[in-house]
């Protein structure tokens, strides 16, 4: 049963990545893009509109909504289009990840939130 979980979740993934793809294509309907784009964002972004932390109820978008939004997207987009996209979400999927890359985008966001820090942090009088 694990296994098939699993392989569940990379479709899962991978459809997301597709729909974002599709979204981005003009050949896909723009109602269509419009709910794909949408859903692409909120699959693959790390808030949720339910906490993780909530018992049950935190895993309920990713385990029941986000699979149902994700297929009624799917059908709305033509099917030689979401076969090609489904194969470069694949492609994708493959490609070996930067290190680096990820390196330097932590390192943009610790300097974004010191700054912040240091714009927001009140004055001392002198």
């Amino acid at each position: 049963m694990w296994p098939r979980m699993q392989a569940w979740a990379r479709r899962l993934r991978r459809d997301a990545h597709a729909l974002f793809l599709a979204a981005r294509d003009r050949r896909t309907p723009w109602p269509a893009r419009l709910l794909a784009l949408a859903i692409a964002a909120y699959a693959l972004s790390p808030i949720d509109l339910i906490p993780d932390v909530i018992p049950v109820l935190g895993y309920l978008d990713e385990v029941i909504l986000l699979p149902l939004a994700i297929a009624l997207v799917v059908r709305l987009i033509p099917p030689a289009l979401m076969v090609e996209h489904r194969a470069a979400a694949e492609r994708a999927a493959a490609r070996p990840r930067s290190r680096a890359g990820a390196v330097a985008i932590i390192a943009l966001w610790l300097a974004a939130l010191a700054l912040l820090g240091w714009w927001l942090w009140p004055a001392t009088p002198a």
